[in-house]
């Protein structure tokens, strides 16, 4: 599982690639259309896919000469769990900042 994650958080690491995962959340696209907002090459927009695939987060399929992506959210959850499991420590250090402040008015 630890793998997995650290996968997530590489992929989710770089801004062309959230741009990406945020794209196929309205429904699968093509390479194409996912490089389309992008400066960057088509074989540069793979590696980037690449990158989602091996964290499992896209799925690509060929039909004839197009390739199709779509986005496979589960291993977002474990991503979300982990986090979840923080924000306890951090809502705790933001209600004691807060009594701290009212403290002081």
């Amino acid at each position: 599982m630890v793998e997995e994650l650290d996968a997530v958080f590489h992929a989710l690491s770089s801004e062309a690639r959230r741009a990406m995962l945020d794209a196929l959340t309205a429904g699968e696209r093509t390479v194409g259309d996912l490089a389309a907002p992008f400066a960057m090459s088509l074989a540069g927009v793979s590696k980037h896919l690449k990158v989602l695939e091996g964290a499992g987060l896209v799925e690509r399929r060929t039909e004839g000469r197009t390739t199709v992506c779509a986005l496979r959210a589960a291993p977002l959850a474990d991503a979300s769990a982990w986090v979840r499991h923080y924000e306890r420590f951090w809502e705790d250090a933001l209600d004691r900042l807060q009594a701290l402040v009212e403290e002081d008015e």
